[in-house]
């Protein structure tokens, strides 16, 4: 019972922190004992399909011993050839940040060249498919939208901006970080600019409030931004989310009005608004939306659906990217 011991680290840390614990555990204890990283790579929402298929096993440590172990579990998980790689501590750490600064990165330059497509008329669409073609470059990751959140990649970014402080600027992780900000804010700005500034007396539906499809998490939910700045400006809200309505209430309240069936928040509504790409709102009957809403108004920031066909129907849609109206 106290022979050698294996201690692993799967969480987010701050780099060093392998070193650190070895050093406090070995301060109390002569038993004999490692401390590996070997930090997740699993998506919000499909961690159990992450876990059993990983892409890539990330072991962070110098003792082959414990190496030799942890190996030998995650053999049954990498049948079909996906590594399993062998570090030191600290690159194993600050691999997981590196990879959720390069998912951001993607999302918020996807996001700029967007806003960049509407200003000289360009449609992001068909500029995502084109680059995503490249090898180089992939078709992950360049969706257009209102912005991440979620628990990782916001904590992730500003962790690497401190991390780098106060002899490194970061520059490139501080630009990703305004960009998203501001594009939080984008489908606010296409509602004032259709309804105007003063929204007061208009009530808008709101279709998702969690950060991402398949899971109830709001944490740095783009959502959050854009029911403030819409109940600021005066507006009412009445929102549906398949899974978050009761973390939504401990951010907002009774502020917003809360809806268990979509259809159902589109009553008396001047505008739809898309949130969140859950699955359940990919395919509705548009018939029935344009006879709840007092507007044929929908304003997409997930880009979810073929702007020809909203406009055949009667719709003015508005999307990320786009040619709006």
């Amino acid at each position: 019972m106290n022979g050698y011991k294996i201690l692993v680290n799967k969480s987010t840390v701050p780099v060093g922190t392998a070193d650190e614990v070895q050093k406090v555990i070995r301060s109390i204890t002569s038993h004999s004992f490692a401390v590996v990283s070997n930090p997740e790579f699993l998506k919000e929402g499909a961690a159990i399909e992450d876990f059993m298929k990983p892409d890539r096993v990330v072991l962070g440590a110098q003792d082959a011993q414990a190496i030799s172990v942890l190996k030998e579990l995650y053999e049954p998980f990498v049948r079909t050839g996906n590594p399993i790689l062998e570090m030191d501590s600290r690159s194993a750490e600050m691999s997981k940040y590196a990879a959720n600064a390069m998912l951001a990165t993607k999302i918020s330059f996807i996001n700029e060249v967007a806003n960049l497509c509407e200003k000289v008329g360009a449609d992001i669409g068909e500029v995502r498919r084109a680059i995503g073609l490249d090898r180089r470059i992939g078709p992950h990751f360049i969706f257009p939208g209102v912005g991440y959140g979620g628990s990782c990649f916001p904590k992730d970014i500003r962790a690497m901006i401190a991390m780098g402080e106060p002899s490194l600027d970061m520059g490139l992780l501080r630009a990703i970080e305004g960009v998203n900000e501001g594009q939080k804010r984008a489908l606010v700005r296409k509602v004032m600019r259709h309804f105007g500034q003063e929204l007061s007396g208009r009530t808008f539906a709101l279709w998702g409030l969690s950060f991402k499809p398949r899971t109830d998490d709001m944490r740095d939910a783009p959502s959050i931004v854009v029911v403030e700045s819409l109940l600021k400006a005066g507006a009412e809200i009445q929102a549906h989310d398949p899974e978050a309505i009761e973390e939504a209430r401990k951010i907002f309240g009774g502020r917003v009005r809360y809806y268990r069936r979509n259809y159902d928040a589109l009553k008396g509504a001047d505008a739809l608004l898309i949130l969140t790409e859950w699955n359940e709102f990919r395919r509705p009957n548009f018939e029935s939306i344009k006879e709840q809403l007092k507007n044929p108004v929908i304003f997409d920031g997930r880009n979810i659906y073929d702007p020809q066909e909203l406009r055949k129907l009667g719709f003015i849609y508005y999307s990320i990217g786009g040619r709006d109206g």
